[in-house]
């Protein structure tokens, strides 16, 4: 997305928005942010708009790391432990894996 043509205040309105809808456990969103929005808020002339639109990269990043931590963390725990929590892995799975029972 170009958001070079957009005013700033367009601008900042589109990153706050961004980050309220990550905060609907959305950490991709949260990563588009960042993405959309790093050279706004750090990398071009200062306008009165970027102290905001900083802040909201910022805690979009922060957020976009806990969030990929915490599943990542998730994942390791419940495959690695999957087989000796017995039918409770099996009610909380997608895919029953054949094989061991």
């Amino acid at each position: 997305m170009d958001i070079s043509k957009a005013t700033n205040a367009n601008k900042l309105n589109l990153c706050q928005t961004y980050f309220r809808v990550g905060l609907a456990c959305l950490p991709f969103v949260w990563a588009i942010n960042v993405v959309w929005f790093f050279d706004e808020a750090f990398r071009v002339p200062s306008y009165p708009e970027q102290e905001k639109i900083r802040k909201y990269v910022i805690m979009s990043l922060i957020g976009a790391f806990l969030w990929t931590a915490i599943i990542i963390s998730w994942v390791v725990i419940f495959q690695t432990n999957r087989a000796e929590w017995g039918e409770f892995a099996d009610h909380i799975s997608f895919v029953i894996p054949a094989g061991r029972a």
